[in-house]
């Protein structure tokens, strides 16, 4: 009986370790490259040939979408010619002598994935291509994308245009800081104003993820011959932000869902907290002599370590003049590790209205 006990035990015991292993087992995905990573600390939980220098179509307008975004992409519209917009593959449906405006033309990118808006942005900001690819280049550099290489704005295959899953998923990381970028590439559609003359349009998002989950964010897809199906996307859930970026997948959709499913319940995440209930803005001339101030956002930081200590620096102006109304930006929070490293800022706002004393 005693020896039968133990064997049911040590059977059960088996069984629970066989689970446990099986939960935490890495994914088999059809990748040729895969990476997954945490978006606030950039650790990287899951690898597969994920530095291997590889074509990564029209995930590029990842780039493309944030360097217009940076350049103060607005609604003024400006007249496109048939040479910035004359160009293979997919399109937002722009000719030669329509009106656009440069938020129009990221809306393009990243819902149409259009090689038109690519190029139109690439004319529009640096007047051609080279100086254009130089400029991501550039940003590339200040970002980390040590293994990248970019020659066309649109992702185009082209001799010397590569990049790898993990510098892509350094871009995505980069990308979502980004508000305006962040919501359009989120979103399943937008309304873009854009023709001749221009006219409202609703320009529809092609990542099958975003109707999966409401926890899923873009950010972009990506198909050449070359390059085969390519796709960078993140997922926000219970306060934890990774990204996945896969390269020459034929079954990406799944592949991601997989690397999710493993990510996920590997990951922290902490919410970031500083003091500033004693801290406000004065206001002058205004209704009340001070405003108080919070968090635009809850700042919560994804990492993959065992143990996360920090510290906090906070930038509140010195006074603004009335009026101020709720939710504007009045400074910043600053986190840092116990070492001194950068975590994430957070803006501080306003947390009501404070009307001027003449209106």
């Amino acid at each position: 009986m005693i020896l039968r006990k133990i064997f049911i035990l040590f059977t059960a015991f088996l069984l629970l370790f066989a689970l446990s292993i099986t939960s935490f087992a890495e994914p088999s995905v059809t990748a040729k490259a895969a990476v997954v990573i945490c978006a606030d600390s950039g650790e990287i939980v899951y690898s597969k040939n994920s530095n291997e220098r590889l074509p990564m179509a029209s995930t590029t307008k990842i780039m493309t979408s944030l360097i217009a975004i940076e350049n103060g992409a607005d609604d003024k519209l400006i007249t496109v010619t048939d040479e910035m917009v004359k160009v293979e593959g997919t399109s937002m449906g722009l000719k030669g002598g329509d009106s656009v405006s440069l938020l129009s033309l990221v809306k393009g990118m990243l819902m149409s994935s259009g090689n038109d808006a690519a190029n139109a942005t690439a004319h529009i900001i640096s007047g051609g291509f080279e100086p254009f690819a130089e400029l991501m280049n550039e940003r590339a550099q200040e970002i980390g994308m040590t293994n990248t290489h970019f020659v066309t704005p649109s992702g185009l295959d082209a001799d010397g245009h590569y990049s790898t899953a993990y510098d892509m998923a350094l871009l995505a990381a980069e990308a979502i800081k980004n508000p305006v970028f962040l919501n359009i590439c989120s979103s399943k559609s937008v309304k873009a104003y854009y023709g001749a003359p221009p006219y409202r349009r609703v320009l529809t998002n092609h990542n099958k993820l975003l109707s999966v989950s409401d926890d899923y964010i873009g950010l972009k897809t990506g198909f050449t011959k070359k390059s085969g199906r390519c796709l960078v996307s993140a997922i926000r859930h219970d306060g934890k932000t990774l990204i996945a970026v896969t390269l020459a997948d034929p079954d990406d959709w799944n592949d991601h869902q997989k690397l999710y499913d493993y990510a996920l319940p590997l990951v922290k995440s902490k919410s970031l907290s500083c003091d500033i209930e004693s801290y406000s803005l004065r206001i002058i001339g205004g209704e009340e002599a001070d405003v108080p101030v919070a968090l635009s956002e809850n700042a919560d930081y994804t990492y993959f370590n065992e143990q996360l200590n920090y510290s906090y620096k906070l930038y509140i102006k010195k006074f603004e003049y009335a009026p101020v109304y709720k939710g504007e930006i009045v400074g910043r929070v600053d986190f840092f590790s116990d070492n001194g490293i950068f975590l994430k800022s957070v803006d501080l706002v306003a947390e009501k209205d404070v009307l001027s004393l003449k209106e």
